[in-house]
């Protein structure tokens, strides 16, 4: 099997799909890597790096699509148009982040030109599949970057110190939303001394904010049906987040940084925080919204901008994993490569198995299908039976 790397095209993009390490690994499992030139130099790996790991680099990213069956990226919704959809051809296989539940049409797009698409956010979270869930590994460094992104933005500093000029008290830092990207900024903000505070709707959240040394945040709030299949917040309805916004009030009134984090898959990020709440906060309290790309946790959140509003900074990150390439490429790539070497034999040679959950869960089109239960839905699709499994063409 030849595997393509071209170089990302999504503005302000730095990450890479695979490093060398991941190319040595497939080389070594019978495969042949192509990776354009340059593709890697913005997470800190050269040309000779890839070379070194067995790669071929190509300086013609057209070079790269031709021979490639299978291409690797880090951002494919961005390439469905353009130069890069008259690239993909009949036959191939992309792998990579695709939005597929917010952009259904792409698996469509994808299934009419008998492309297979392969959706790394639809990993299933399941034991067996945690090497390879992107998702998780993306939120890792998002929940650190965000702290750090915090901590810039504030005229505090967040351990306490005491010296000869006084006492400075801890920063307050206050997570939303405890997911992966929620505990690990809680984790971080703990390690540099903040006094850490957390919250989540789900019951199960609790113990998981004690284990990183934060303290749960507990409203008086019916939170039975607040989780969904994969450990995921569910959407709630307008009466309860109405009800959680006047109790959460007096929580930001006493924090220094507010980091966000509650999204919903393929849905518009729920508002936390509107603008009467933060006219409570405090002179100088920073808002890092990490649910930013969805829309926004906070009301006047602008993705990929900083507002200043009631004294209260509010940053709206877009893409904050690319803000630490090298280590987002290194933990990505590993992702990729984990679940390509699931889908190939012992000679290198793709083999799709949909009996297997982990294809069936991440494979949105193949052979001119949608075939993505979840996905056809979306799409008002009608549901697949079993005997029309292997028809071809069928959208």
């Amino acid at each position: 099997m030849i595997i393509g790397i071209p170089k990302e095209t999504l503005p302000g993009e730095k990450r890479v799909a695979m490093t060398p390490a991941n190319v040595k690994a497939l080389c070594d499992r019978g495969c042949q890597v192509l990776v354009q030139s340059g593709a890697g130099e913005a997470a800190d790996y050269n040309d000779a790096n890839y070379r070194e790991s067995g790669a071929e680099v190509l300086l013609n990213r057209n070079d790269i699509f031709a021979r490639a069956q299978v291409i690797a990226q880090v951002n494919v919704s961005s390439n469905e148009s353009g130069e890069a959809a008259v690239q993909l051809r009949s036959g191939q296989v992309v792998i990579g982040l695709m939005d597929p539940l917010g952009n259904p049409e792409q698996a469509l797009s994808l299934a009419e030109r008998f492309i297979t698409g392969v959706a790394m956010e639809l990993v299933p979270r399941i034991s067996r599949a945690q090497s390879m869930d992107a998702l998780s590994s993306m939120a890792t460094i998002s929940g650190y970057k965000a702290v750090m992104l915090g901590a810039n933005a504030s005229g505090r500093i967040f351990p306490m110190l005491m010296t000869a000029a006084g006492t400075l008290t801890p920063s307050r830092v206050f997570i939303m939303g405890v997911g992966v990207a929620g505990l690990q900024a809680a984790a971080t903000a703990k390690r540099l001394g903040a006094v850490v505070e957390a919250y989540d709707v789900r019951p199960a959240a609790r113990e998981q904010i004690l284990s990183v040394g934060a303290k749960p945040i507990e409203l008086d709030l019916e939170t039975a049906a607040t989780e969904e299949t994969g450990g995921y917040a569910k959407a709630q309805g307008e009466d309860f987040l109405k009800r959680q916004r006047e109790l959460m009030t007096e929580v930001l009134a006493q924090q220094d940084i507010v980091i966000t984090t509650a999204a919903i898959p393929g849905a518009k990020s729920p508002i936390l925080i509107t603008e009467e709440m933060l006219s409570s906060m405090k002179p100088g309290a920073v808002i890092v919204d990490l649910a930013a790309e969805r829309g926004g946790n906070c009301e006047l959140t602008r993705c990929g901008e900083t507002v200043v509003a009631h004294g209260v900074t509010i940053i709206g990150p877009d893409n904050i994993a690319a803000m630490v390439p090298n280590h987002a490429s290194q933990m990505y790539g590993k992702n990729i490569e984990n679940l390509l070497l699931h889908m190939i034999d012992d000679v290198g040679a793709l083999h799709l198995d949909f009996d297997d959950e982990i294809v069936q869960q991440t494979v949105i089109a193949h052979e001119g299908n949608v075939c993505h239960e979840r996905i056809r839905g979306l799409l008002g699709l009608p549901t697949i039976k079993s005997s029309d499994k292997d028809l071809k063409g069928v959208a």
